[in-house]
């Protein structure tokens, strides 16, 4: 019998069902030592265990360890991808024939996966009686949170999706699909729910899991999505003025191993290249899975790794606008990419000529200097392990930050700016600024609409490769209208292709349009 994604999660990807046997079928007998419901969800230490495996499922292909990525920085105007996989390749260019496509499967089953466990603990946890009630609130605000990120994805890549809020356990269930703004209701409601019974820290054991500044800060988000200017302010407000989180000093901490969940971390997956199974590439969900993030394996540059993901030149003339106040390059330049430095044909500038780029230890001219095609080219360095490794593989320990305090800095001044308090997000930004050595802004020398235009240099300088520049276009209208897409056609040919009421939103997944009879996406 063919089931859907949404129901075969619903089944078979969990220890914690019961089996039942027909008495007659003398070879299909239930294994008397197989886990029950009854008997694993018994005790706080059963909780915690079910909530682990809601973050368990971030770590999946189709959410932060792989595709994801694909799906938000390869598909904006700063990331593409000229991948010899074609079908790879044109998912960033917003063309799809085949709708179960394997990274939008993906997407859509890890995400699911993660809302059926979010959904199970849900169910199951208020039913642990002995249970610490403290605790108790904690991991079920864990749950929503989680389940909250999930469709926060979803909404923005699929809009009108399936909304499942119950723990299934019934083969013929099936999930009433919503509407887009019904999503984010529902995504807001979580978060408000969860932000009371989560706490500002974990102590070290539990680093990782989800806080009470996680859960404002992505309630914040999800306002600003949705143009709820206040709304937003008020949740950045608590977590700037909680005095939790602060920049740190050096860009750079926020993508190496060596300096995670740190102070300017709000929420981040949690990653380890420790080998469980041997070289892991296939991603799998079981224990014997490692638990590498792979972004820096399928974007690593020519001869480190499969570079399917590289960057348009575009940005590194954004970074150049400006130097530092003693007249450098903008030191978050050479942390997010890899370039030609002494190509002044297509990046003209002023500042300094700098050495060579070092790529894994191997000057970039040097290496690409009697091939003027990869000399040109500009790769990815953010989140890249070339800091301590001079090779790639399945296996990063780099955590991927998810929400950092920089990102909600400039998400206030936006949301302050829309309410025509434009003086007032003048400081939010230089602080971002001022760690980079920029020279500050001058309140009272913007308009609305002029710092808007600077917000979107600023959001770009500062997160460009993080997962946010999706939401931003989405947000900012440009996703909306042909003056907008023209405007990203300018200096990213891939919006050639960009279908004005399609390609804002990805194919809901064929197999589950014929099987749960959904309404698929306009123009598809």
């Amino acid at each position: 019998m063919k089931v859907s994604v949404l129901t075969r999660l619903g089944l078979a990807g969990t220890l914690l069902l019961s089996a039942t046997a027909c008495e007659k079928d003398i070879l299909n007998q239930v294994n008397p030592n197989l886990p029950t419901v009854q008997s694993s969800w018994a005790t706080s230490d059963d909780a915690v265990k079910g909530s682990t495996a809601c973050y368990a499922g971030l770590q999946g292909l189709g959410m932060y360890r792989r595709w994801l990525n694909f799906a938000f920085d390869l598909r904006d105007d700063i990331g593409w991808s000229q991948s010899p996989w074609g079908e790879l390749a044109d998912f960033t260019r917003f063309v799809q024939q085949n709708y179960d496509f394997e990274v939008s499967s993906n997407i859509w089953r890890d995400h699911y996966r993660t809302i059926f466990r979010c959904n199970q603990v849900l169910d199951r946890v208020p039913t642990i009686t002995s249970m610490d009630a403290t605790l108790q609130k904690r991991v079920l605000a864990e749950a929503k949170f989680l389940r909250a990120l999930s469709y926060f994805n979803l909404a923005s890549l699929y809009g009108n999706v399936p909304l499942s809020l119950t723990y299934i356990t019934d083969l013929n269930a099936t999930v009433p699909q919503a509407k887009e703004a019904e999503v984010w209701a529902q995504v807001i409601k979580d978060l408000q729910e969860a932000a009371p019974d989560l706490p500002v820290s974990y102590s070290a054991a539990d680093v990782g899991r989800a806080t009470k500044g996680a859960a404002q800060s992505l309630l914040g988000k999800a306002y600003m999505q949705n143009k709820r200017w206040a709304d937003a302010q008020a949740q950045f407000a608590l977590v700037i003025n909680s005095g939790t989180y602060s920049l740190t000093p050096a860009y750079t901490d926020n993508f190496r191993h060596t300096s995670e969940n740190n102070s300017e971390s709000i929420f981040e997956v949690q990653f380890s290249n420790e080998k469980k199974g041997g070289n892991d590439s296939g991603g799998g969900p079981d224990a014997t899975s490692s638990q590498g993030g792979q972004r820096s394996q399928f974007w690593g540059v020519p001869g480190f790794g499969f570079n399917d993901g590289e960057v348009r030149p575009w940005i590194v003339n954004e970074f150049l606008q400006e130097g530092t106040t003693t007249g450098q390059r903008d030191p978050r330049l050479a942390a997010t990419v890899f370039y030609n430095r002494k190509d002044q044909t297509q990046f003209p500038t002023a500042l300094p000529i700098d050495g060579d780029t070092l790529a894994y230890g191997i000057g970039f001219l040097t290496r690409y200097g009697k091939d003027a095609r990869n000399r040109a080219r500009v790769y990815w360095r953010k989140y890249q392990t070339d800091y301590y490794r001079q090779f790639e593989d399945f296996d990063s320990p780099i955590n991927q930050r998810v929400i950092r305090y920089a990102d909600v800095l400039l998400l206030q001044a936006e949301a302050l700016n829309e309410q025509n308090q434009t003086a007032n997000a003048i400081p939010l930004i230089n602080q971002v600024r001022q760690r980079a050595g920029l020279a500050p802004l001058v309140a009272g020398s913007f308009t609305q609409a002029s710092l808007r235009t600077q917000l979107m240099h600023e959001r770009a300088t500062e997160l460009a490769g993080e997962g946010v520049r999706w939401f931003d276009l989405q947000r900012w209208g440009l996703l909306d209208t042909q003056a907008g897409v023209d405007q990203l056609k300018a200096h990213d040919a891939q919006f050639n292709t960009f279908r004005v009421g399609v390609s804002r939103l990805l194919p809901l997944l064929q197999t589950e349009v014929d099987l749960l009879r959904l309404t698929q996406n306009p123009g598809y």
